[in-house]
């Protein structure tokens, strides 16, 4: 896996992986001016939450469940000093379907979280990562 990544201008930089596709970061801070694009670090939580919902998702379409939509929420605290690390990450799935189990969607959950997310089990070896869902019908 390779990425690169070239200044734009000011505080904002185009990332590309080796395919050619690209994400635009901008560090700008709120009271620095015109933000563009998302920081480095919400891309961080956007690839955590990401790569955990394609697990809950395809975990529970293998137990059968019929999932309709899947919305991760993630919510992190970081410190105040720099490095501005994160110290706590909540990742909180909506799952959405028709006639949803929640022990299956728990355990499709629960496997993300310890043993399929890359990213989140790579963040956990640095900050507390919790998870919890909800069930609603679609």
């Amino acid at each position: 896996m390779k990425i690169t990544s070239q200044w734009l201008d000011g505080r904002c930089f185009v990332a590309s992986n080796e395919r050619g596709h690209s994400v635009v970061m901008d560090g700008t801070s709120p009271d620095e001016g015109l933000k563009r694009a998302p920081s480095p670090m919400e891309l961080l939580l956007m690839g955590v939450a990401g790569c955990s919902s394609i697990d809950v998702v395809d975990i529970a379409k293998k137990q059968r469940q019929d999932v309709v939509d899947c919305i991760a929420t993630v919510e992190a605290e970081r410190t105040d000093s720099v490095p501005r690390v994160f110290t706590k990450i909540h990742i909180h799935f909506k799952v959405i379907g028709r006639g949803l189990q929640a022990d299956s969607i728990g355990k499709a959950v629960q496997l993300s979280a310890e043993k399929y997310c890359s990213a989140s089990i790579m963040l956990g070896k640095a900050a507390e990562v919790s998870h919890s869902f909800e069930i609603a019908e679609a």
